[in-house]
């Protein structure tokens, strides 16, 4: 068994373990690899250990990836998306998770109605405030969420946050758990064509914390591939 292998079977083991604690089935909660300068012979590696989803940050370095791998796999876009590569990323990506402004959408809308496709998304929220990071803010989400329900290729399945990074995972909880009441308060809003079905929270450090309050898709990178090389 590779270390990848085995990487991902203690990921496993403890989605399961998390998931159990909060009175979940782990079926509930679907893991996305996140291979951000990941190499492809790795990459492989995690498909044959049985990845079923991968997450890319950067359509050109995905398009590569995709067009030698193919459809082994379902693809999330999970970074920031710009505007100018909306077109190329509803080609690329079965599900993207940082929509956050309303210009963005309607060029996903518009590359969706060229191509023929319903572009499922999620809404990205900011819910620390921090200038570093990318979502509109909790009063934001509301009207984004009604400007998408007037457009006929883009589809809200959900949110998706990124609380500050802390040594101890605990300290994420709120963040996780107001987004949680987030997509709940939006579901009760009952806009038509909105969906919360889907809760994108929790990375390496914190994805237990995430799947107990709620996450049913979690992005891991290092925990299945080690630390990155960004050189």
């Amino acid at each position: 068994m590779t270390d990848i292998a085995k990487n991902l079977a203690r990921v496993h083991e403890r989605i399961e373990a998390a998931a159990k604690r909060a009175g979940r089935k782990a079926e509930e909660v679907r893991l996305v690899a996140v291979t951000k300068t990941v190499a492809a012979e790795n990459i492989i590696l995690a498909i044959q250990a049985g990845v079923k989803i991968l997450g890319e940050n950067y359509v050109q370095e995905a398009k590569k990836k995709i067009e030698d791998l193919g459809g082994q796999v379902a693809w999330h876009f999970i970074g920031h998306l710009q505007t100018n590569k909306a077109k190329m990323a509803a080609r690329l990506f079965n599900l993207i998770h940082s929509v956050d402004r309303l210009d963005l959408v309607r060029e996903l809308n518009k590359a969706g109605e060229q191509q023929g496709k319903i572009m499922p998304v999620l809404l990205q929220v900011n819910l620390s405030g921090e200038t570093t990071k990318y979502g509109a803010s909790e009063e934001e989400i509301f009207r984004l969420a009604e400007e998408v329900a007037a457009l006929k290729a883009v589809v809200v399945e959900g949110l998706m946050t990124m609380p500050p990074y802390f040594e101890n995972p605990e300290d994420s909880r709120p963040y996780f758990a107001r987004l949680r009441k987030l997509g709940e308060l939006l579901q009760r809003q009952k806009i038509q064509g909105i969906q919360m079905k889907e809760l994108s929270m929790g990375m390496s450090s914190d994805f237990e914390v995430a799947i107990e309050e709620g996450a049913t898709l979690i992005r891991v990178g290092t925990a299945i591939f080690g630390p990155r090389s960004y050189k």
